[in-house]
């Protein structure tokens, strides 16, 4: 499953022998060149974004996180870490989910950001707590979103950012840049639609692995008090081609039906809110979805949003549909459209610096943090 040792440049004292280290395990042959371009990559994106966040300690606080970065990329890269169907967040003997909320941090521009409907992340978790499961149907705007979702609530719902157990696809868990942040997260892993066949080869595989990855959901269901965040678009969202307006990218209906049932067949009671994410100018994904793993990370700082609106029930807002067909696209639309307007609202909010005075008479916003 992989070393536990410590490597790397953890007593490095300064930037030029942090890039210097890079560049003797290239030589060495204990880093591969791509891998190492990226890492040189990352470390002066992740540094010019952290510098702008005026805290007096950013740049020791920089330096350490990639340090510690670069320990677990240049230890998976020697042992790699294989992720079962379904993985829990590796928290000892190095506590993975703590350094991905330590990474981020520095990037979330505190001041200007909100959370929407602080009070329903408490119903949620009250639910979660009598044994029933909770279903987010959000968007997806970047990698970083669960450490964003966690630093959001981790005041306030301590309990719900270090328990919720994420969809994710294989590029989290595969990409060497990616993967320590995924060791940290509790997720199900699956092959996304978008990708499933960019490797002809590699598809009957890919359905074969998904098929595992169901059977380990709705074990997990059947137990009850599981958190599921899944994206049912199927990726991150990308902005509008002609407007470059970024927007929650449209649902599949056939996703959000598929974890519906796995939901309704659990035999416990279930429940899907409908989540908003906006922070997709800390860590913005490639214009383009990409084939290749090993994307170029463009980071800034910056705020972020995270919305939830009230439970919408599939019988209620399907009661008086004429087909299964016509229920599945009704409730895939209410659900989709809540994400949207929840998304406008955070956008004014944090975009048009008009900050919690958009609240509406649905969306509460707050700084639970302050």
């Amino acid at each position: 499953m992989g070393a536990e040792e410590v490597v790397g440049p953890s007593s490095l004292l300064d930037e030029e022998e942090f890039i210097s280290h890079i560049r003797k395990e290239l030589d060495n042959g204990k880093l591969p060149a791509d891998v190492a371009s990226n890492l040189e990559e990352l470390y002066y994106n992740y540094r010019n974004a952290v510098l702008q966040n005026g805290d007096p300690n950013a740049y020791e606080v920089m330096l350490s996180n990639m340090m510690t970065l670069f320990d677990r990329v240049l230890l998976d890269v020697q042992n790699p870490f294989n992720f079962p169907p379904y993985h829990k967040a590796l928290r000892e003997p190095f506590d993975y989910y703590m350094f991905g909320q330590n990474y981020i941090r520095p990037l979330v521009d505190f001041r200007n950001s909100y959370v929407g409907n602080i009070s329903l992340f408490h119903d949620i978790e009250e639910n979660l707590h009598q044994g029933h499961n909770v279903v987010l149907m959000s968007n997806h705007q970047s990698e970083a979103d669960p450490a964003i979702i966690a630093l959001l609530l981790e005041k306030t719902n301590p309990w719900i950012s270090e328990n919720i157990v994420y969809v994710a696809g294989d590029r989290v868990v595969t990409d060497p840049l990616c993967k320590p942040f995924s060791m940290g997260r509790n997720l199900i892993c699956v092959y996304s639609k978008k990708h499933m066949n960019d490797f002809p080869e590699l598809i009957e595989m890919k359905r074969r692995s998904n098929t595992r990855s169901l059977k380990e959901m709705a074990l997990l269901l059947r137990g009850g008090s599981q958190l599921i965040w899944i994206a049912p678009s199927g990726g991150r969202d990308r902005p509008n081609p002609s407007s470059g307006e970024w927007y929650p990218a449209p649902f599949d209906s056939s996703a959000v039906d598929n974890m519906r049932r796995l939901l309704e067949h659990a035999g416990v009671p279930g429940h899907i809110y409908p989540l908003s994410l906006l922070c997709y100018e800390v860590m913005p994904p490639p214009q383009q979805v990409e084939k290749e793993i090993g994307e170029q990370r463009v980071i800034s700082f910056h705020g972020a949003g995270l919305s939830v609106t009230e439970e919408i029930n599939y019988g209620d807002i399907t009661a008086h549909t004429k087909n299964a067909d016509e229920g599945r696209e009704l409730f895939t639309n209410t659900l989709y459209n809540s994400v949207v307007n929840q998304y406008n609202v955070l956008k004014s909010a944090i975009f048009r610096d008009r900050g919690a005075a958009v609240s509406n008479n649905v969306i509460s916003l707050s700084q639970p943090w302050r």
